[in-house]
Parts: C-alpha cells; structure tokens; sequence
C-alpha cells in the first residue's frame, strides 16, 4: 500500500525529478567545479562477496552501507585499463587506456579488438590483462548531481541481461528507474566475489523523462573528462572470478 501511495504522489506531482526542470547541470558543474576535480562521487562495490554498498555519506571518510538504493542510470560506458605492472593501489592512470572500448590511447594502444593484452587468457585466472569494467552515471531522486559505480567483471554479464530486458521491452536504461543489489557469489574454485543485481524499480514519467534525457545528453559530455583513477585497475574481487580462456565466459557461480 505504501508502494501505491508513492507511486500516486509521483503520478499527481509530476515526477521525482522534476526540481530539475529549469537547472542547467553542465553550467553549474562548470561554474561549481572550474579549476577542482572534475570527478564524481563514487559508489563502490566491496569485494569477497559483501552485499552492501558503500555509498556516500556527509562524512567523506565514513561512507554509509547500504543493502539496495535505486536511481535513475543518465549514462554508461566501457572503460578499459592495461597496466604494465601488477597494480597495487592509488590513483595512478593505466599505461593504456580506452573510454568506448574500441580504440585505446597510451601503450601499446590502437585498436582494442585486436589487442593481445584484451584476450582471455593473458590475465589472471584466465582473465584478460586489460580489464573491462563497465562505469555507470546514476541519480537518485532528491539528488542534483549523478554519482558514479564501476561495474567490475563478474557484473558485467548480469548488467548486459539486465539491458536487452529492457530493450525487449522498448525502454532505455535512462527510462526506468533502477533497483541496484548485491549478491554474494562463489566460482567454481570456491572463491567469493560481490556481484551487482539489477531490477525495475518504476517507470519514469513522461516529463521526468525529458528532464532526464537532457542530463543524460550532458552527463554524456562531461564523462570524458573523468580520470580513470583506481577504479579501472583494481577489479573489486576480479580475483574471485574465473573466466573460461577458449570462450571468454565467465564461469558461472555454484550459489
């Protein structure tokens, strides 16, 4: 019932994103942040097989834990990271990098297909030596500005389902809102890793949805600019996912 009611509110209301008619993301991001760093707040996914999410809080140094949250998703994008050594903490940018996973820039670089370092099997538990990650722009509603989630690689699988759902049913990602959850998962070898659930939480209107998809027009943009920090080395429990080096398929988990 209370669902119901909710759902009424935003109906009569006109939508959960609709103090965001008349603001102009792209200038207020723009004016806020000249000369700071033009990153976004992170959502971050534990790794050995945690189901909840550290999510930002008032206090940057005790972020809050949470079991689920929902949001609506303006934006996503490959991001690949080669690095030369084995990566072991900090922010330092990858040897070779790549936004659309396509064409990468530093070294070796060039086309990401063919790359030797983006074959199964030239990486960890026969992974690849490149990781793929995929990031994620999301808001929430009662926010202003987006906060980003880095999909590791055992996620990356139930994320692609999650989208061809919605596109058989003719709906974009930056058209619903999303229900986000974790679950704890266990490979063949026994190793636990956390994996990123996802669901329909409610369609958005049609006025929230012209708001959005000018955010989602914007958000687009400014990703670009985004650093790759640590987000595109370390694989938040990459470790505890075994892939397949002849199919490239992740081996499914036993739970």
């Amino acid at each position: 019932m209370a669902k119901q009611n909710e759902n009424m509110e935003i109906m009569t209301t006109g939508g959960g994103f609709m103090q965001l008619a008349n603001m102009d993301m792209a200038t207020m991001m723009a004016e806020e942040l000249d000369g700071l760093d033009a990153g976004f707040e992170r959502i971050k996914i534990p790794s050995a097989g945690s189901t909840v999410f550290e999510m930002p809080g008032e206090d940057p140094s005790e972020p809050e834990a949470v079991k689920e949250f929902s949001a609506v998703i303006l934006h996503h994008h490959p991001l690949f990271a080669y690095y030369q050594s084995k990566y072991t903490g900090g922010s330092n940018p990858p040897n070779c990098g790549s936004y659309d996973g396509l064409f990468g820039q530093g070294t070796p670089g060039g086309n990401c297909k063919s790359c030797p370092y983006n074959q199964f099997g030239t990486g960890e538990n026969g992974s690849k030596a490149c990781k793929n990650r995929r990031r994620i722009y999301v808001l929430c509603e009662g926010e202003i500005f987006p906060m980003l989630l880095s999909l590791p690689t055992g996620s990356l699988k139930e994320f692609t389902r999650y989208i061809k759902r919605l596109l058989s049913k003719g709906r974009k990602s930056n058209g619903v809102i999303t229900r986000f959850s974790l679950k704890k998962a266990t490979n063949s070898g026994g190793l636990a890793y956390s994996q990123a659930q996802f669901a329909v939480d409610r369609i958005l209107t049609q006025d929230e949805q012209a708001i959005i998809e000018r955010l989602s027009e914007q958000v687009k943009a400014y990703s670009q600019q985004v650093a790759f920090d640590d987000d595109g080395a370390a694989d938040n429990g990459l470790g505890g996912v075994q892939v397949n080096p002849k199919t490239g398929e992740i081996i499914e988990p036993l739970n």
